[in-house]
């Protein structure tokens, strides 16, 4: 039986940022997946964290390795509130070697077997170990109800996807009362869900735990020289054939308002990012972050509201169906189906057209920037135009396979010494 009360205050959310996200291409060169830009203020961990806190979490652990710096000032400046005289933690754990001088986290189960100690001080019943790289909200106060109703070894949080989609995910075959029954990486052919022939159940990369039997789990793992030390290739499905595994459905936690499709994203394209950040800008968009009963947390940085200056013809400040961020000073320039992200400077007779830009962009005059992705800090030559002649574009930046074209200062000084 379930305890009355939040079971999250006896919980601890162990986020793995570890991951570069490499199909990011140079929007990672400087910067971990987990804190590339998302949303015009927020940063991809910022969705998971929020999660955690909205849930009633208030021991987080966030496992770093590749380029974190950027992460950790993110997590320091933005996620500083945390209360110690109150039980309440936010620790960053980068890779440091702290079992073996010989090895940096090896898997994401490793991330974990190397910081038992620091969980362990914690004090908790129950872990759940979250990717930091999706965009979703989620209460996982109602996972880990069921994690514990169930008496599961381990809870899967699972998507409902279409068999047609399946393939590219790590698929969970179930029976009727939602036990996993098999875990297949990438199938061919995936397993139907019981009840939905054409749908399938796609594994979230959250899981549920009972602390002490993961713990005894990543021991033996670590002790075992075969294996690769990672939950999804190692772990779950060791737990699958030998102990009791339960799909969680996503449907019944996601937090959305009414009517609203049950949201989630891995932007870990730069096609998926950039759709995804336009999306923002339809009139009622399938993610909600005006919701005031579960805000997503992120560092509020003190700047000035968006300024609109001119009103002359072809040299109007003005945005359409767009998103502008606070700091922004949109001079002169036509902006339509935007997201430009704090700080960003536009200048007279530019044209920005389903463009995603990152902070601190300067604009110049006379640019025309359709369809693209503008990586922080950017400054954009004065007649720019990028998006009209995908073979040109192509020269000097990154074009992906639906035509998105990203923009990086490396590549615009490249090709500046070129011409």
């Amino acid at each position: 039986m379930v305890e009355n009360g939040r079971l999250t205050r006896r919980a601890m959310a162990f986020v793995l940022a570890g991951g570069r996200g490499s199909r990011l291409y140079e929007l990672t060169d400087r910067r971990v997946k987990p804190a590339v830009y998302f949303g015009g203020k927020t940063r991809i961990i910022d969705f998971a964290l929020s999660n955690a806190v909205n849930s009633g979490i208030r021991k987080i652990a966030i496992a770093t390795q590749y380029k974190a710096h950027s992460l950790i000032r993110h997590c320091q400046r933005g996620w500083n509130f945390f209360r110690p005289e109150r039980n309440e933690f936010l620790d960053i754990l980068p890779a440091s070697q702290r079992v073996s001088e010989e090895h940096w986290y090896r898997g994401t189960a490793d991330a974990v077997t190397q910081n038992i100690d620091i969980v362990d001080s914690y004090d908790v019943d129950y872990i759940i170990i979250l990717a930091g790289d999706h965009i979703y909200k989620m209460d996982y106060e109602i996972m880990l109800r069921q994690h514990v109703q169930s008496r599961a070894d381990v809870t899967i949080g699972c998507l409902t996807v279409p068999r047609a989609d399946a393939s590219s995910f790590g698929v969970m075959a179930v029976d009727e009362t939602g036990r996993i029954t098999s875990f297949l990486e990438k199938p061919a052919d995936p397993p139907a869900m019981p009840d939905d022939p054409a749908h399938s159940l796609a594994s979230m990369g959250i899981y549920v735990f009972n602390w002490a039997f993961l713990r005894e789990l990543l021991l033996e793992d670590a002790a075992d020289a075969e294996s690769s030390h990672d939950f999804g290739n190692d772990l779950i499905p060791d737990i699958v054939a030998k102990g009791k595994a339960m799909a969680h459905r996503f449907d019944t936690s996601c937090v959305r308002d009414e009517g609203a499709p049950a949201y989630w994203k891995d932007v870990g394209t730069i096609d998926a990012f950039w759709q995804a950040n336009i999306a923002l800008t339809d009139f009622i968009p399938d993610l909600n972050l005006w919701d005031r009963e579960w805000p997503i947390w992120t560092n509020a940085l003190s700047v000035p509201p968006a300024k609109f200056i001119h009103d002359e013809k072809d040299r109007r400040g003005v945005a359409i169906s767009s998103m502008v961020s606070g700091g922004c000073i949109v001079s002169g320039t036509e902006i339509r189906n935007s997201l430009l992200f704090t700080e960003v400077h536009t200048n007279s007779y530019a044209v920005l057209d389903h463009a995603v830009v990152l902070p601190y962009v300067t604009v110049h005059r006379s640019a025309r920037l359709r369809k693209v992705v503008i990586d922080g800090g950017v400054v954009i030559p004065e007649g720019l135009v990028v998006g009209e002649d995908p073979l040109e574009d192509a020269k000097w930046f990154r074009v992906s396979p639906r035509g998105v074209t990203l923009i990086t200062q490396t590549m615009l000084d490249k090709r500046a010494a070129s011409l």
